[in-house]
């Protein structure tokens, strides 16, 4: 990775966070035309539903975007080999070079870098990222993750080179441990890996042999670093905490700011765009990166078109995140949001008969891919035990699902030194979401069971 590159388009991405409220509108929406008009002509599927929209080739430049129509998920997995605009990365090569390759950042054919996401049928999604958006990403990522620094206090830091400790799921194609990893090699920082579904006993170690002077990943396993900070198993210098992958409330920011000493950074990004947007704690909310992407906030729904991304081009998606518009940041040319609802999971703690505690990160369980598995939800019954709720389709092999759902968690089960924990695999008809908040969480806690359908 060109690191002088990096530096000069980080330069660049900079100097747009000076950019007046019109400019950067400008900026977005000449990204956006160019964006429309490449779709148009390289891939076949959005020709075809602009023009069963009424959309012709004239309009592209000046049609406002809600005249496009949207897609999800379910469409980018059932026309990917059409939408995409490459002719050398179809979707069941993708398929097959995810199953049969051990897991790292090495890309498809050595220019496309796939992340893996869960699907609705059992089968993974794919996300597509060519040399080009993924370097325009890394740079996005990075500017989010130096936010507010100035530029001596940048070189001073990259002249360090610091040493950054990176804490989540590092063991799949999920595009935060690739995107970080990648972006940490273009800096020429040194790092370390630590994974969720590493026993906690061997954390401290870990972190005191290494010596971080940055710790990015999610902040419930971020949380446990402080909480060992704060009980003296360990001391660290750390100039700044990078929060990502999963929502920051407003008291653990200030326990982390507390006990790490240090600006706590959150980056806002989905498997569909890594960079959407920055927070603070200063701002009152997520500034959006609009010169990357457009968000379109909208009561029952949201709605991103990514920018920079011409390989798969992301025109109008719906994510299931939800954005509340506020009022612009004085001084900031980037749109303000809250957001509304998002992931928020709690972790299956186990304890045994000798003391020995250890968790499970949803994170390490929520990407099972098993044909003919709709939906699962994890619930905890014991400080030792807990149960899979499992939802398939109507015509599935339940005991084909069963014994891979049982292969995968006895893995991970081994893997954090947790062989005491037992659980048992139950089907049901439908798992519904939490009639209080309106969302189905992939983990419930042992004091809040949930609704179902029962098989």
């Amino acid at each position: 990775m060109n690191q002088l590159k990096i530096l000069k388009d980080l330069w660049a991405f900079l100097q747009n966070t000076h950019l007046t409220v019109p400019q950067m509108q400008a900026l977005q929406n000449q990204k956006l035309r160019t964006l429309l008009r490449y779709a148009w002509n390289h891939s076949t599927f959005y020709r075809r539903t602009f023009a069963q929209a009424g959309i012709t080739a004239e309009q592209l430049n000046t049609l406002p975007l809600s005249a496009f129509p949207t897609i999800d998920k379910t469409i980018l997995m059932e026309h990917f080999d059409e939408l995409i605009t490459v002719s050398d990365a179809k979707q069941a090569a993708l398929r097959r070079f995810d199953a049969e390759n051990a897991v790292d950042r090495r890309p498809y054919l050595g220019k496309y870098h796939v992340v893996h996401s869960s699907g609705s049928t059992g089968k993974p999604g794919y996300f597509l990222y060519d040399e080009a958006a993924w370097h325009t990403m890394l740079v996005g990522i990075i500017r989010a993750a130096l936010w507010r620094m100035t530029t001596p206090q940048i070189l001073k830091l990259l002249a360090s080179r610091p040493r950054i400790l990176y804490i989540a799921a590092t063991d799949g194609r999920f595009g935060g441990a690739m995107a970080v990893g990648d972006g940490i090699d273009g800096i020429g920082a040194r790092q370390m890996y630590l994974d969720v579904k590493t026993p906690l006993s061997m954390w401290v170690d870990k972190v005191r042999q290494f010596r971080p002077s940055l710790i990015i990943g999610y902040p419930s396993a971020i949380k446990i670093l402080a909480e060992s900070v704060a009980a003296g198993k360990m001391q660290v210098r750390i100039q700044r905490v990078i929060s990502c992958g999963e929502p920051l409330s407003a008291g653990l920011r200030q326990f982390l700011e507390q006990h790490f000493r240090c600006p706590v950074i959150n980056i806002y990004g989905a498997s569909e765009s890594l960079a959407l947007g920055v927070e603070t704690g200063t701002e009152a909310g997520m500034l959006l990166f609009d010169d990357l992407n457009v968000i379109e906030m909208q009561d029952d729904a949201m709605y991103l078109t990514c920018l920079y991304n011409y390989a798969q081009p992301l025109i109008r998606y719906r994510i299931s995140d939800h954005l509340v518009r506020k009022s612009p940041l004085p001084g900031s040319p980037f749109t303000r949001a809250e957001i509304l609802l998002s992931r928020n999971e709690d972790l299956l703690w186990f304890t045994n008969g000798s003391g020995h505690r250890d968790f499970v990160h949803p994170l390490a369980v929520e990407g099972f891919c098993i044909e003919g598995l709709l939906d699962y939800q994890f619930r905890q019954l014991a400080s030792n035990a807990f149960e899979i709720l499992a939802q398939t389709t109507p015509a599935a092999p339940k005991a084909r699902i069963q014994a891979e759902i049982r292969r995968q968690i006895d893995a991970i089960l081994q893997e954090k030194h947790l062989n005491y924990v037992q659980f048992r695999i139950r089907f049901v008809q439908e798992i519904l979401p939490n009639p209080a908040t309106g969302k189905k969480p992939l983990i419930v806690p042992a004091e809040s069971p949930g609704p179902e359908h029962p098989a």
